[in-house]
């Protein structure tokens, strides 16, 4: 983090706030938070000048994506049904974060409820690419990802259920991180999909991606799927076995994206890396089961806002199934709809054993095949996403394209483990390229320091 710059929180707080306006056209906060951040800016140079303990991230400005509850403001998840909704807790996540003195500037743009690969899919509208803003920023963290690669913020949280960090972060040069399942909690969370759900960052360097991540990685009693923190333990990576999964090197990839791939695959041969190449096949299935057990998830987690007990509700409705249907039609966007009524089908008498059921198993299979990579493996790479970022409105006739985009980064989600997007290159037209390090659960402290270790390297 740029701490040793002699500026005061004050100062630094200023330059982000200032540094979001002047890149107002890109789109990428909701809401700015600019009267309590300069408030708390002042108080921590205050405890700073009095000799005070400040925190890790004393001073420091960052975005937090619109998913994150805190209750003294509005948790709207870029969607119509939330735009009022102040919510009653603060997400586990932000608390640590903040008790390590970081400031909040504002809510970063997001797809609605965290649902595309775009952030298209907003009632606040999209959030262009920090290289072109003819093209898309990526989802669902796309308003995150811009806020890092304009240097608003040296870093942004962000929530990751089967691409949402890591795929923004490609398409805008940035680092981004999916822990391993449960090792950020999830309270506080707007939820999408409860197994495959992970709270993670985006951030300029590797070093301060692992640094935020240690701090809201941990248990937490109130969410009981947390693991141990494993960010601070020692790692060894002097000498891995690197496997590059070269089902996803070949036909239906951007040229220049293999390129920059195998770019950064030349450097951890440099670095002393034993690579090789395995081919996983059953990967081929992940995207297909991705969107049966999520939508599943998001159906049950969405029958929640029925316009009674909180969010949106239709006004001059005049019965019940008025207040349900019109308060569900005009409060959710189109893509949360489409996942609502391929969820309930999936579930559905008839259906359930067809398809839910054989997703699962299917699922199972991918678990297997990763931790047999792994007995040979330490490391897995492959691309982000097929090829660059997509120009805005371009799959708009074609949802399956859309879906596609998610083909690299499911696989690791449905087999919860950890995966970290690190920039690789660039294009001829400018437009940049990720790299995607997936290990075994609980390795994430060795995905962060092997990035850390290639990311000046030449």
């Amino acid at each position: 983090m740029k701490k040793s710059d002699g500026k005061s929180s004050l100062e630094r707080v200023k330059e982000a706030l200032a540094a979001a306006k002047k890149y107002e056209a890109y789109n990428i906060f909701t809401k700015l938070n600019e009267k309590k951040a300069l408030a708390r800016a002042v108080e921590i140079d205050r405890r700073i000048a009095a000799g005070e303990e400040v925190g890790r991230l004393a001073g420091v400005p960052y975005a937090l994506k619109d998913n994150f509850s805190d209750p003294d403001d509005l948790t709207m998840a870029s969607v119509e049904m939330l735009k009022n909704y102040h919510a009653p807790v603060t997400a586990t996540a932000v608390k640590r974060i903040e008790d390590e003195g970081a400031i909040m500037i504002g809510w970063t743009n997001m797809d609605a409820f965290a649902h595309g690969a775009s952030t298209e899919n907003s009632v606040f509208g999209v959030t262009l690419n920090s290289r072109d803003k003819t093209r898309v920023s990526g989802g669902s963290s796309g308003g995150s990802a811009v806020a890092v690669a304009l240097d608003i913020v040296p870093f942004a949280l962000g929530s990751d259920t089967g691409g949402s960090i890591r795929q923004p972060a490609s398409y805008n040069g940035v680092f981004g991180m999916k822990p391993t399942f449960g090792a950020v909690s999830r309270y506080g969370v707007v939820a999408m999909a409860s197994s495959t759900d992970t709270v993670g960052c985006l951030a300029q360097t590797a070093e301060d991606t692992r640094l935020v991540m240690s701090i809201m990685a941990g248990e937490d009693e109130k969410d009981h799927t947390t693991l141990p923190d494993f960010f601070d333990q020692p790692v060894e990576t002097s000498k891995l076995r690197v496997g590059v999964i070269g089902d996803f090197m070949g036909e239906g990839v951007d040229t220049e994206v293999v390129g920059a791939v195998k770019d950064y695959i030349k450097k951890l041969e440099k670095a002393g890396h034993e690579v090789a190449e395995v081919s996983l096949p059953i990967l081929k299935y992940a995207l297909a089961v991705y969107y049966i057990v999520v939508p599943a998830e998001i159906s049950s987690n969405l029958s929640r806002y029925d316009g009674i007990r909180y969010g949106y509700r239709a006004k001059d409705a005049k019965t019940l199934g008025e207040i349900y249907g019109r308060s569900r039609d005009e409060g959710f966007m189109p893509e949360n709809k489409r996942r609502i009524m391929i969820g309930n089908f999936v579930l559905s008498s008839g259906f359930f054993d067809a398809y839910y059921l054989k997703a699962q198993k299917v699922r199972t299979l991918i678990i297997k095949a990763y931790e047999e990579a792994f007995e040979k493996y330490d490391v897995l790479v492959c691309p982000v996403a097929p090829g660059p970022a997509f120009k805005v409105g371009e799959h708009d006739d074609d949802i399956l394209k859309l879906y596609l985009e998610d083909v690299m980064t499911t696989p690791p989600s449905l087999a919860g483990l950890p995966a970290l997007a690190a920039p690789a290159g660039e294009t001829k037209s400018g437009l940049t390229v990720g790299v995607q390090l997936i290990g075994p659960r609980g390795s994430d402290a060795r995905l962060l320091q092997l990035a850390a270790e290639i990311e000046g390297a030449k």
